[in-house]
C-alpha cells in the first residue's frame, strides 16, 4: 500500500483522537500523500472506563492553574502518564485486531487529550507523551501540532479544514459546510475555488455531557433523548449567544469550558439538555454570519451527530439540508482520527497544517514534533 502517489509519497499514518470530549481514544489508520490522495483503513473507538474519566475531570480543573504550557500541577502528571499507556495500549490491540504490523506504520499523529485551551494567551495543553509512546508502539510519533500555530499567533484550532478539503473534493456541491460536534464543535467552510474559512462555533456536546454527568451519571445524552423530552429555556440560549465570542471575526477558537454551566441550576434534567442541545445547534446555525455564502449543504461528523435534538434543531435553523457524515461517504465517527493521521504525514513533509483563514496565524505553518523510538530525539 505504499507507493507514489500524484501529489508525492504515500504514507501509512494512524491518527489517535481524544481530543475535548471525555469519551475515549478514536483511532483510524489511512494512506495518504497528505494532499488529494486518502485511503481510508480501519478505525476503532475505545472508551475510557469511568475511573479515567473522573481523572480527567480532575485533570481538567486541576488544569486551569497552569500559567506555562508545560506545567503539571495536581494530577495533571499521573493523568498524562495514565493516558499515554492507554493509547500504547490501544495502538497494539488495533493493529493485532486488524492483523497490521507495526512495522508498516510509517507515523502516528498522536492528539493527546486537551485541558486547556487559551491561545490569546498563548496557552494550549493537550496531556500525551509522545516520546514515551513512540517507545511503546515502536512507531515514529508526531505530537503537540496546535503549539506552533499558538507560538505563531495563531488560535491553534481548528487544524482539521485540510482534510475535509481533501475529503469533500469531488462534492458538486459548493459552498460546502463540514461541522464537527465533539467537546467543542468547529465548522470548515470550502468555497468553490477551494478557499478555507473555519473556526469554533461554539460548545458541542461537552456542556451536554457534563449536565447529564452531574444530573443523571450518564456520560452523556444518548440519542438526544433527555433534549428531546425537555423545553428550551429561551432566556438562557439568548444569554449564551449574547457572549461577544460570537460576534467575534474569525479564525477563533474556543477552549472547553468556556461558558458557564450555573445558569442553569434549578433546571430538569431533561430542561436543561434541551436548553444546552439548542444553544449548541443556534450556535453552529449562527457561525453563517461569518461565511462569505451560505453553504448548499451541511456535514455533520462526531459524536454529537447522534444527538437528534442538536441534529433537528440545526436543521430548523439554516436553509438547506444537513446530512449525517456518511450519507457523503465520510465515517463520521473517525474523521478526526483520520483527520490526526493526516496531519501526522503533513507535518512529516513539512507541508502547512494551519493558514489564515482558518487559525488567523499570519501565515500558512506546519507544526508538531517528532518522537521516533529509542532514541528520543525529537525535531
Amino acid at each position: 500500500m505504499h507507493g507514489k502517489g500524484a501529489m508525492g509519497k504515500v504514507m501509512r499514518a494512524m491518527g489517535l483522537m481524544s481530543g475535548t470530549s471525555l469519551d475515549g481514544i478514536d483511532i483510524a489508520l489511512i494512506d495518504t500523500d497528505g494532499e488529494d490522495v486518502v485511503r481510508r483503513g480501519p478505525r476503532r473507538t475505545v472508551p475510557y472506563s469511568p475511573a479515567t474519566r473522573a481523572l480527567l475531570s480532575e485533570a481538567l480543573a486541576d488544569a486551569g492553574s497552569i500559567r506555562n504550557r508545560h506545567d503539571r500541577p495536581g494530577v495533571l502528571e499521573r493523568a498524562e502518564l495514565e493516558l499515554t499507556e492507554q493509547h500504547a495500549v490501544a495502538v497494539a490491540d488495533f493493529l493485532a485486531a486488524n492483523e497490521v504490523s507495526a512495522a508498516t506504520v510509517d507515523v502516528i499523529g498522536f492528539h493527546g487529550q486537551t485541558v486547556l485551551h487559551k491561545p490569546h494567551a498563548g496557552l494550549t495543553v493537550q496531556l500525551g507523551l509522545g516520546p514515551m509512546l513512540a517507545d511503546l508502539t515502536r512507531c515514529p510519533v508526531i505530537f503537540d501540532m496546535r503549539a506552533a500555530d499558538v507560538a505563531a499567533g495563531g488560535q491553534g484550532a481548528p487544524l482539521v479544514p485540510a482534510y475535509h478539503r481533501a475529503l469533500t473534493a469531488a462534492m458538486p456541491q459548493r459552498p460546502v459546510a463540514v461541522v464537527n460536534i465533539g467537546g467543542v464543535a468547529n465548522v470548515t467552510w470550502i468555497g468553490a475555488d477551494r478557499r478555507l474559512l473555519a473556526f469554533d462555533t461554539g460548545p458541542g456536546s461537552a456542556l451536554i455531557d457534563d449536565w447529564m454527568q452531574r444530573n443523571s451519571g450518564f456520560a452523556f445524552d444518548q440519542d438526544g433523548g433527555a433534549a428531546l423530552r425537555g423545553r428550551i429555556d429561551e432566556d438562557v440560549v439568548r444569554f449564551y449567544l449574547s457572549n461577544s465570542y460570537f460576534a467575534s471575526a474569525p479564525p477563533k477558537s474556543l477552549d472547553r469550558n468556556a461558558f458557564p454551566a450555573e445558569v442553569l441550576h434549578g433546571h430538569s434534567l431533561e430542561d436543561g439538555a434541551a436548553t444546552l442541545a439548542a444553544f449548541t445547534a443556534r450556535a453552529i446555525a449562527k457561525a453563517r454570519e461569518h461565511m462569505p455564502a451560505e453553504p448548499e449543504v451541511w456535514i455533520v461528523s462526531g459524536g454529537g451527530r447522534k444527538n437528534r435534538a442538536i441534529i433537528s434543531m440545526l436543521a430548523e435553523s439554516v436553509h438547506h439540508a444537513v446530512v449525517p457524515a456518511e450519507a457523503v461517504g465520510i465515517d463520521g465517527e473517525s474523521v478526526e482520527a483520520e483527520a490526526w493521521a493526516y496531519l501526522a504525514v503533513r507535518s512529516a513533509k513539512c507541508l502547512p497544517l494551519t493558514f489564515p483563514e482558518t487559525t488567523g496565524v499570519e501565515a500558512p505553518i506546519t507544526g508538531g514534533l517528532r518522537a521516533d523510538p529509542s532514541s528520543h530525539l525529537v525535531r
